[in-house]
């Protein structure tokens, strides 16, 4: 059965209008727009379908079109990486989110990365598929890698548009060669109708040119890294490094050639046990304060200030951090230690060093 969802429109800061689709209800997970997107689309899909029903299962899930795709609008400007994070901080506003899951699929991962960096309190789990934090460019090691990234983007101006499937079979062959004849056909459709062209060129091109190594590295959530052996799209090898840039990120390999998993390959189960392992994971539960008493749950805001509190910043270090004013932090520290039952910031720091903090 076709999953019903709610599509809806925001206006990014620039005036750009942005396709948010919902459906399914439970605890919310983001998934951060990603390249060829159509919220309508999706749910006729013989690719995406399978990852529309099963995210849906157990959450909220809400998926936009990045500008430029799909139902958003189809600007060829502000196709940059910095638009894209503040495009999803638009939609995770609009949506009234304090707290949730957030899903990067391949270039999404970036743009997740980036915003988890910058909002730890309210990123509850991250998960990571087929990301990587340097673009083509960056991680280009010969003059022949470097020629590839370019002429791909130059493939997609010369043929994206055309009738004949030829040129954008190319792009299909990496994100799903193991696919079947009709998961190609609608792949190839995909390619034509979720971007113009140029917007397409000019998207993968701001993505090639794309590092957030610097933001992985400062990343302070849960973190999930699942990437394919045999990926033709991203490296493998892309996968492991950022897993090792990542704190305390979780690694899986999965056993596939797709940059997108499909339903009917032994990966996707792997796949998807781990994702709810992993995201049931990444909410902790209350614990019992150094008294003995049950704490109080912390809001994803204050279990934050903690995170850092128990670092030793202090407040004014915690505010920058966190982009917040003193005040509220001084104020958010106050209830944080009447919630746990603690007198000083020695004695928070303790109860944060030995359990997780409620949230």
């Amino acid at each position: 059965m076709t999953p019903r969802q709610d599509v809806r429109f925001c206006t990014a800061a620039d005036g750009t209008r942005i396709a948010v689709a919902s459906l399914g209800s439970g605890p919310p997970l983001v998934r951060a727009a990603h390249w060829l997107s159509h919220v309508e689309r999706d749910l006729e899909s013989p690719v995406w379908r399978p990852w529309v029903q099963e995210l849906s299962r157990r959450h909220r899930y809400i998926r936009y079109d990045q500008r430029g795709c799909g139902l958003s609008d189809r600007t060829l400007t502000g196709l940059s990486l910095d638009n894209f994070i503040g495009d999803l901080e638009t939609v995770v506003d609009h949506v009234g989110l304090e707290r949730f899951a957030l899903i990067g699929m391949s270039q999404g991962g970036a743009v997740a990365m980036r915003y988890a960096s910058r909002h730890p309190e309210r990123v509850s789990a991250l998960v990571l598929v087929g990301a990587y934090a340097r673009g083509a460019l960056r991680r280009a090691a010969s003059d022949l890698e470097r020629l590839e990234a370019e002429t791909l983007v130059n493939l997609i101006r010369v043929g994206w548009g055309r009738d004949n499937d030829a040129f954008r079979q190319v792009f299909t062959n990496q994100y799903i060669p193991e696919g079947t004849a009709e998961q190609h056909r609608w792949w190839n459709d995909l390619e034509r109708i979720s971007a113009s062209p140029e917007g397409a060129a000019r998207t993968l091109a701001a993505f090639h040119d794309a590092d957030v190594s610097e933001a992985a590295a400062s990343l302070r959530v849960p973190t999930l890294v699942v990437h394919s052996r045999r990926d033709a799209r991203v490296p493998f090898d892309e996968g492991r490094r950022l897993a090792a840039l990542i704190p305390g990120a979780r690694f899986i390999a999965l056993e596939s050639a797709n940059h997108v998993l499909l339903e009917v390959e032994p990966a996707w189960p792997v796949f998807v046990e781990a994702f709810y392992d992993f995201v049931g994971a990444g909410e902790a539960t209350p614990q019992a304060t150094p008294g003995g008493a049950g704490a109080t749950p912390l809001t994803g805001a204050e279990a934050a200030v903690l995170e850092l509190l128990a670092r030793g910043l202090d407040n004014h270090a915690i505010a920058r951090q966190l982009g917040k004013s003193e005040k509220t932090v001084r104020n958010q520290v106050s209830t944080i230690f009447d919630k746990l039952g603690v007198r000083t910031r020695a004695e928070a720091i303790v109860y944060a060093i030995g359990g997780r903090a409620p949230r």
